[in-house]
C-alpha cells in the first residue's frame, strides 16, 4: 500500500475517532432523523444504484433479471432503514422494540418472535408468507423484551470504530452492515468497499451522505492491502467480514504456514472482536409427496432460481439437492430441474474467478452434465462420485448437485437433516420443500423435525433469500462457531428488532402460487415470486417495492400488486 493511501486511511480513522464522540452525543431522536434523511437520499439515487449494479453484472437494466439489482440493492436497504426507524421510535417512547410483537413457541422450549407479517401492508405484500425468529433455548420472553434494543438502549455508550469489509456480490450487504454496526452495536464505521463495486461507490456515497456528513461513516477504497491495514490498525476495535471462509481465516490468522499454525493453536493474529458472514454449501431438502406435473415444474423453478439467481454468486445459493431414492417422482423432478436449467434466461458469470472455478470443476468431474444455452450450468450426481469436494467447498457459481437418501415422510426428513448437518460445510441457510398434504401427515410435526437442523436461516417452500430481504429477520450462521472454525460466520446482522441471543429465522411460504394455492388448500394470494429467474415482472415488481419503501402510500402498494401479478 502506498504512503498516500495509508495517509488517507489514517485520516479517515482520525475523523471517526472524533465521530465516535459525536455519535455518543447523538440522541435517539436525532438518530431517527438521520436515518430518515438517509432514506430520502437513497430514494433519490435508487434508479442509478440499480442500473449501475446491473451494468457491473453484465445485465440489461431493463430486463426482468435486473429486478435482482433493485431488490438486492436499494429495496433491501430502504426496508432495513424503515424497520430500524420503527424500532428506534419505540425506544424513544420508552417502549421495548418488541412491544406489540407476536410471540410463540417452538420445540426445545424456545420462544419465537414474528418477523413477518408485522403490519397490514406486510399481509398484503407477502400474503401466505411468514417468518419467525427462534431465540436460543434459555431466552425467555421477558428476557427478550428487556434486552431488545442492544446498543440503542444507551446511545451514550459507544464501542469504538469498526471496519466493515464489504461484500462484492449483493450491493445492499455493505450498507446494511453499516446500519447494524451503527445502531445495534453503537460503533462508528470505516467501510472498505469491495473493488468489484468501484463504479457503484459514488452512488452509494450519495445514498449514505447523511451518515458521512454526520461524521460516523467513512468509505475507503482499495484492495486486500487496504483491508489488512484497516483491520490491524490500532484505532480499530472491531472487524466485520462478509466473504469467504478462506478470506476470514487469512484476515484473522494470517496467510501461509504461519497462519495455519496460528489457526491450529487458536492464537489469532487479529486481536479484536470479529463478526462475520461467510456463506457455505446450502442444501435444499425435497420431501417426497404426490405432486402434479404443475407442482413439479413450479418447484423445479424454485430450486433452479436458488442456484442461478445473481449468476450463482450468492453465499446462500443452493448447491446440493437432497432427494428421496424411494420417491416415485424423483426422476420426473430431476428431469424438470434439467429442463429449467436449460431454458432459464441466459446471463454470464460476472464475479471474478467464477469461470475458472467452473472450468476446474468440469475437469475434476468426469460425468458432469453441462446444461443451459452455453453449457455453463453444471449438474452433478454426487451418488455417482462425480465430486469428492462439492459437499464441502462453496463454488459460488452456476453448479448444482443432487444426492439421494432412502425413506419417506419423517424418516426421510430426519435422515436428510442429519446429512445436511454432518456432510455439508457451513450453517448459513437450508431450504425444505414439502407439500401441504405431506406436511399435515408428518409425525412428529414439521417444527420438531426442523429443530435439529443447525442453520441460521431455514426456508420452508421458500428460498432463504427472502430471509435476507426481511429486515426484522436475523441473518447469519447458526450460533456456536469459533474463530478457528468459523464455518458460515459469527454473529448476525439485519435483526431490526435488535434482539439479543437469537438462534435462527424460519421463513415459510406457500407450496403453490396463486390461484393454485387456493385449490391446494393454502390460504395464499401470492403469485409466482418476483425473484424467480423465470419471472416476467422481476424488474417492475422490485422497482415498485423500492418506490413503496421510499414513500409508503396505498397507490404505490397497488403498483406492487399489479406488477407482481404479471410474474
Amino acid at each position: 500500500m502506498t504512503p498516500t493511501t495509508a495517509t488517507h486511511v489514517d485520516r479517515a480513522l482520525a475523523d471517526l475517532a472524533v465521530g465516535e464522540k459525536v455519535w455518543a452525543d447523538t440522541t435517539i431522536l436525532e438518530r431517527i432523523a438521520l436515518l430518515t434523511r438517509t432514506r430520502v437520499a437513497t430514494a433519490e439515487v435508487a434508479r442509478e444504484w440499480a442500473d449501475m449494479a446491473s451494468e457491473i453484472k453484465l445485465l440489461d437494466p431493463q430486463s426482468p433479471l435486473a429486478g435482482e439489482e433493485w431488490a438486492g440493492g436499494p429495496y433491501a436497504f430502504l426496508a432495513g432503514l424503515n424497520a430500524l426507524v420503527a424500532t428506534l421510535t419505540k425506544i424513544e417512547r420508552g417502549q421495548s422494540p418488541l412491544d406489540g410483537a407476536v410471540f410463540g413457541r417452538a420445540p426445545g422450549n424456545r420462544v419465537t418472535v414474528r418477523a413477518l407479517p408485522v403490519s397490514v401492508t406486510d399481509r398484503l405484500m407477502f400474503g401466505g408468507f411468514r417468518a419467525d425468529i427462534w431465540l436460543q433455548p434459555e431466552v425467555s420472553e421477558k428476557a427478550a423484551r428487556a434486552s431488545a434494543g442492544l446498543g440503542a438502549l444507551d446511545p451514550t455508550r459507544t464501542a469504538g470504530i469498526t471496519v466493515v469489509l464489504g461484500a462484492g456480490n449483493v450491493t445492499s450487504i455493505a450498507p446494511l452492515d453499516v446500519l447494524y454496526q451503527l445502531i445495534a452495536d453503537n460503533r462508528v464505521v470505516a467501510l472498505k468497499v469491495n473493488p468489484i463495486l468501484d463504479e457503484l461507490t459514488p452512488i452509494i456515497e450519495r445514498a449514505l451522505a447523511p451518515l458521512i456528513e454526520w461524521g460516523v461513516l467513512r468509505m475507503v477504497a482499495g484492495g486486500v492491502d487496504v483491508g489488512e491495514y484497516l483491520a490491524h490498525h490500532d484505532s480499530v476495535s472491531h472487524v466485520h467480514i462478509t466473504g469467504s471462509l478462506s478470506t476470514h481465516d487469512v484476515v484473522v490468522f494470517g496467510s501461509g504456514d504461519d497462519g495455519r499454525l496460528r489457526q491450529e493453536a487458536g492464537t489469532p493474529l487479529l486481536a479484536k472482536t470479529i463478526s462475520s458472514e461467510l456463506g457455505g454449501v446450502s442444501p435444499v431438502i425435497v420431501v417426497p409427496g404426490t405432486w402434479s406435473a404443475a407442482d413439479i415444474q413450479y418447484q423445479a423453478e424454485n430450486v433452479v432460481t436458488s442456484r442461478l439467481h445473481n449468476a450463482g454468486h450468492n453465499c446462500i445459493g443452493t448447491q446440493v439437492m437432497i432427494v428421496s431414492s424411494d420417491w416415485p417422482q424423483k426422476d420426473d423432478f430431476i428431469a424438470a430441474v434439467r429442463d429449467v436449467l436449460d431454458h432459464a434466461p441466459h446471463r454470464p458469470a460476472w464475479y471474478p474467478g467464477a469461470v475458472a472455478r467452473l472450468e476446474q470443476l468440469k475437469e475434476d468431474t468426469g460425468h458432469t452434465e453441462h446444461r443451459g444455452p452455453t453449457g455453463d450450468r453444471l449438474l452433478l450426481d454426487l451418488d455417482a462420485g462425480e465430486s469428492t469436494s462439492f459437499a464441502t467447498t462453496e463454488v459460488f457459481a452456476t453448479a448444482l448437485a443432487f444426492t439421494t437418501i432412502p425413506g419417506v415422510g419423517a424418516e426421510f426428513l430426519t435422515a436428510a437433516v442429519t446429512y445436511a448437518n454432518d456432510e455439508l460445510t457451513g450453517t448459513l441457510g437450508a431450504t425444505i420443500i414439502v407439500d401441504p398434504e405431506t406436511q399435515r401427515t408428518l409425525e412428529p410435526p414439521l417444527d420438531h423435525l426442523l429443530e435439529p437442523l443447525q442453520y441460521g436461516n431455514v426456508g420452508v417452500n421458500v428460498w432463504t433469500l427472502l430471509g435476507f430481504a426481511l429486515p426484522r429477520a436475523t441473518w447469519g450462521a447458526f450460533p456456536g462457531h469459533t474463530l478457528s472454525d468459523a464455518q458460515s460466520g459469527i454473529g448476525v446482522v439485519h435483526n431490526a428488532y435488535l434482539i439479543d441471543r437469537t438462534e435462527r429465522t424460519v421463513v415459510r411460504g406457500p407450496f403453490l402460487p396463486f390461484p393454485r394455492s387456493i385449490l391446494g388448500g393454502e390460504m395464499s394470494l401470492s403469485p409466482k415470486p418476483s425473484w424467480f429467474v423465470t419471472s416476467r415482472s422481476g424488474r417492475s415488481t422490485s422497482e415498485a417495492l423500492t418506490r413503496f419503501e421510499a414513500k409508503r402510500t396505498w397507490r404505490r402498494l397497488l403498483r406492487v400488486a399489479v406488477a407482481a401479478m404479471r410474474a
